[in-house]
């Protein structure tokens, strides 16, 4: 059994599409894998989730398991974090609104390099009997690359699309209670081989199945009410059509179950989600003090903007003087006065504003060679500290400074 570990580039690495977790085509590229994790339907990959429980950086001591095809150096185990390695170093893109504080990586991995057949015993190892995976995701598993035959929770999804179509099917105690050989039979079906048999038409077939189904998402069949009796949790119309045919000859059926579509609720208007007018754009510092300044001041100033109205005049000056502590920090830990620190940046951080950006700080004379004043007059005169737009407007250059010194 033939392992080692290799350091390979993040930007080699080939994520997974054959991942049991969702799988997709398999001539799929990563960018087609990450917008799938992204979007996450189903809540399988919850990116977000991982990158907060990382606590700041990646562990080498959980090692990805990676096979080569080919020359390709593919990812069989630890695609969600590699997902998240490959979004820091910009090997894929994402969009504004599913940015997320990505844990610090290394840029070379050291990586299981192993054969297919290892890395495939050791996924299922890792993830069979975990809850990782859906009672699904565990059988097409076992049936795709351990060559064990089909069960049956597996034949009914190829023969009807339930599962897929209805989530919350897709349990344990539905594949060990419900969707057993003698409840199908009782409720009118069974298996020749791998072909549905079905003793009602293919219309009738359908509404019993979605029934099943609506009696399981309702919770008025589960391990708590109705357990183990299917037939008693349905529907009456739904019991009649199972009794009317019981007697029928079961005959070959496909199926193709899709959800009945229910009317749209109407729903409130969402709260508008702030948008950053502070700093100029969302910031992604690196983890420390100076970033959990950054974050709580966007709080302090997201404060402001939804109670300036109850607010007295003087609370910008609050606001300026958190930003002229930000910067002595930030200063402090650059070994750097706070005039040094702001003047070495300060050119580099403007270039890389927009013409906007740029007359905003024009027209509240924030310049290389006024900000430290800007900050230490904002800080003590009442005045001056009052002026909101201002602080906005020195926000925006401390931001790309920021972004220069502490970006990601």
């Amino acid at each position: 059994m033939s392992q080692n570990i290799e350091n390979i580039k993040i930007e080699d690495l080939v994520l997974w599409t054959e991942n049991p977790r969702d799988p997709i085509d398999s001539n799929a590229k990563d960018q087609d894998v990450v917008d799938n994790a992204l979007n996450d339907k189903q809540s399988k990959w919850t990116l977000a989730k991982l990158a907060k429980e990382m606590k700041g950086y990646y562990d080498l001591s959980e090692l990805p398991t990676v096979v080569y095809h080919g020359k390709k150096p593919v990812v069989y185990d630890g695609n969600r974090r590699m997902i998240l390695a490959k979004i820091k170093y910009d090997c894929v893109s994402i969009d504004d609104s599913d940015k997320i504080d990505i844990p610090d990586f290394p840029e070379t991995i050291p990586c299981n390099v192993c054969s297919k057949d290892i890395a495939i015993k050791n996924v299922f190892r890792k993830h069979g009997d975990s809850g990782t995976w859906s009672p699904l995701d565990r059988d097409i598993f076992l049936n795709k690359f351990l060559k064990q035959p089909k069960s049956l929770f597996l034949k009914i999804e190829e023969s009807t699309n339930a599962l897929s179509s209805y989530p919350k099917l897709n349990q344990g105690f539905v594949k060990k209670e419900i969707f057993t050989e003698e409840k199908l039979k009782e409720l009118g079906y069974e298996f020749d081989d791998n072909k549905l048999l079905s003793k009602h038409t293919k219309q009738e077939s359908k509404k019993i199945l979605q029934n099943i189904a609506a009696q399981i998402t309702s919770k008025n069949l589960s391990t708590r009410k109705n357990r183990g009796d299917v037939i008693s949790s349905l529907d009456k119309d739904i019991r009649k059509i199972v009794e009317r045919n019981k007697n029928n000859v079961a005959k070959e059926q496909s199926l193709h179950i899709t959800p009945k579509k229910e009317e749209k609720k109407k729903r409130q208007t969402k709260i508008s989600k702030y948008k950053p007018i502070f700093f100029g754009e969302i910031l992604y510092l690196k983890h420390g003090a100076i970033n959990d300044i950054h974050r709580d001041l966007i709080e302090l100033e997201k404060f402001y903007q939804a109670n300036k109205d109850y607010l007295s005049s003087y609370f910008p000056s609050l606001i300026r003087m958190s930003l002229r502590l930000l910067c002595e920090a930030a200063a402090k830990e650059q070994s750097e006065s706070l005039q040094t620190y702001l003047n070495k940046h300060f050119a580099a951080a403007k270039k890389s504003l927009d013409q906007d950006a740029k007359t905003t700080l024009s027209s509240q004379n924030v310049k290389d060679n006024t900000i430290v004043q800007l900050l230490q007059a904002g800080a003590h005169a009442y005045e001056a500290g009052q002026n909101y737009e201002q602080a906005r407007a020195i926000s925006i250059i401390i931001g790309q400074i920021l972004k220069i010194t502490y970006g990601k």
